[in-house]
């Protein structure tokens, strides 16, 4: 049976093309509707506004009439939902891609499934679009890290430096955490715990601008040509990539045991100094025994929605799968499970063409 590729058009809804311009000022609105109802609410003027409200960055792809990446990201400044603030909309959404449908209706903005064996694409959806990919970023921080053989056992001690001052997002690792690099990366794969991760590049020879230098060669030498790393952690907008460029990525990482265990551990315990601390794997299908997970990771920040990468069993068969910008934890899941379901029903149609060839 002949393999089915959706090859999705980017902004491709009857012909119409979401131009940078339109994306500019679509954020323009937002931003301009959630200044005055914070000012509304607040009576705060627009200094007070600016600096009150958290203030985030959204990448978006340049996109030229054909709607193919054309090259340059712009920085966009949107600030933060506050109540009777409108919801902020992904870099995927203000591009347009939400316009674009496939025949599996999936909530993700950009999918990507590949055989793991022949590297064969069986579907893709705006696959070749680069993307914020969140703490996705970390399955590169850990392959620098592992290739780099760092000692497993150091302890390395989380510092103000490593607190998160963009997005503000929780960490459980308090400043003065002491973990050793095995249990910090352990804890970023499998939690996406952001400190760790920012310890990880900030420990590695030469500091955090070395580690992503390294971050950024490593990408270049598997062909991730649309892919860019300005952070160990992911917080950043500007860490982007294409789901095309994050297959690579996985099929390099699965090379490592110590990465597909971590990944894939359900829980985790650590001491970082004052009390234990218990972990769970931040991707609910883990504990799902009807899932065969090789390796996994997860990311969310607002501009990159949620995202999802696995490498994983239907069927006997091992595949990659890449969900970028879907809507919802759940909803990255539900894309897994349609993807599985379409696999199966896939599988079992060819296996009873065969058969009706052999009788």
């Amino acid at each position: 049976m002949r393999s089915f590729i959706l090859r999705a058009g980017v902004l491709a809804l009857a012909g119409v093309v979401f131009s940078p311009l339109a994306v500019s000022a679509t954020i323009a609105k937002q931003d301009a509707r959630g200044q005055q109802a914070v000012s509304k609410r607040t009576g705060q003027s627009g200094d007070r506004r600016a600096a009150s409200g958290r203030r985030v960055q959204i990448v978006h792809a340049n996109l030229n009439s054909q709607g193919k990446r054309k090259g340059a990201y712009q920085r966009v400044a949107y600030a933060s939902a506050l109540a009777g603030v409108p919801p902020m909309l992904t870099a995927g959404d203000l591009a347009g891609l939400s316009l674009t449908r496939d025949p599996l209706d999936l909530n993700s903005n950009a999918a990507l499934v590949l055989d793991h064996t022949t590297n064969e694409v069986l579907f893709e959806k705006n696959a070749e679009i680069s993307l914020p990919i969140a703490s996705i970023t970390k399955l590169m921080t850990s392959l620098v890290v592992v290739e780099a053989d760092q000692d497993l056992d150091e302890v390395l001690t989380v510092t103000e430096e490593d607190v998160d001052r963009e997005k503000f997002s929780h960490s459980r690792l308090r400043v003065g955490s002491q973990l050793s690099r095995a249990n910090m990366l352990h804890i970023a794969l499998m939690s996406s715990e952001n400190r760790a991760a920012s310890a990880l590049g900030r420990h590695y020879p030469g500091g955090i601008q070395t580690f992503v230098t390294a971050m950024n060669t490593k990408a270049r030498e598997l062909g991730m040509t649309h892919t860019r790393f300005s952070d160990s952690t992911g917080l950043s907008s500007a860490n982007v990539s294409s789901a095309r460029d994050l297959a690579k990525l996985v099929l390099a990482a699965y090379q490592h045991p110590l990465i597909r265990q971590y990944s894939t551990d359900s829980r985790y315990v650590v001491d970082p100094g004052g009390r234990m601390l218990q972990y769970r794997n931040s991707n609910g299908l883990i504990e799902n025994p009807d899932w065969e997970i090789g390796l996994q990771k997860t990311g969310y920040i607002a501009e990159a929605g949620r995202c999802l990468v696995m490498q994983v069993h239907v069927s006997g068969r091992p595949v990659v799968m890449i969900f970028l910008d879907s809507k919802s934890k759940q909803s990255r899941l539900a894309d897994a499970g349609r993807i599985r379901k379409w696999l199966e029903n896939r599988g079992a149609s060819a296996f009873s063409e065969r058969s009706a060839k052999r009788s």
